[in-house]
């Protein structure tokens, strides 16, 4: 059999998946704190040098027999930084992560985006995960501040002055790009010893903007240029399939 077939293949499969997620950054370029993925491509070489099922190389090594591609990459590069005006909103400026606790108790990752106060009384995330320093903010409290370095003040009924409700600190990833990416702008390290725990400010950690929401970090321009580039990849292998199919057309068209 042909192997132009199987080489065409997989570069189609790869590039379909590479136009995927290219539509999923673009589709994504408003979401808040959306990080953008991207698709890395290696050679996948032939198992043994067989002439009649593979490519093999002049000097009798194997030689390439398609291409593979990993999906769900991601770039943690800093988005834009938009004011809101309101206070449950928070974002990190620099790296870094917010710590917050799955439900059975697992350690999740999240960028920030607007907070909300749960059925226990906890500054939680959007979906209700409380963070993982477990600030509470007593029945009275109002006017909820978050100070760069995480620290967390209110005012309450019956208090002269602001009382301090705890402090929101970070979590540092060696390698963010190994993420694992869940709902909701939520990430998952595959590793939980890769995850340490640093004050914001310090220790290369970025720090807290109250009132502000971290943008996606897409840039539409280059998302034009890689959809372009892809396109014509995924034509390319395209037309290497239809060439074995020609091929093929001629083989069988032989008379003797």
């Amino acid at each position: 059999m042909n192997g132009a077939f199987y080489i065409g293949a997989t570069g189609l499969r790869s590039q379909q998946g590479a136009l995927d997620v290219t539509a999923n950054n673009i589709a994504n370029i408003n979401t808040v704190g959306f990080k953008r993925a991207s698709v890395r491509f290696s050679e996948l070489i032939a198992p043994a040098p067989d002439a009649l099922d593979s490519l093999t190389r002049s000097d009798g090594q194997p030689g390439l027999s398609g291409v593979a591609a990993a999906f769900g990459l991601r770039s943690f590069t800093q988005g834009d930084i938009k004011q809101t005006g309101s206070p449950m909103d928070l974002a990190i400026r620099g790296e870094g992560f917010i710590e917050l606790l799955g439900p059975g108790g697992q350690a999740r990752l999240w960028r920030g985006g607007a907070l909300t106060i749960n059925g226990d009384g906890f500054l939680a995330a959007s979906n209700g995960m409380p963070l993982r320093a477990m600030i509470s903010a007593p029945t009275g409290a109002r006017e909820i501040a978050i100070a760069a370095d995480g620290r967390v003040t209110a005012s309450v009924d019956g208090a002269m002055t602001r009382t301090e409700l705890g402090r929101i600190g970070l979590a540092m990833v060696q390698d963010p790009g190994a993420l694992t990416a869940l709902s909701d702008g939520i990430y998952e390290a595959s590793d939980p010893g890769a995850v340490v725990s640093a004050a914001a400010g310090e220790d290369a950690g970025g720090t807290f903007v109250q009132g502000a929401l971290e943008g996606s970090n897409v840039q539409i321009a280059d998302e034009m240029v890689t959809l372009l580039l892809t396109q014509r990849a995924y034509a390319a292998n395209a037309q290497v399939v239809q060439a074995g199919d020609q091929l093929m057309a001629i083989a069988n068209g032989l008379k003797r």
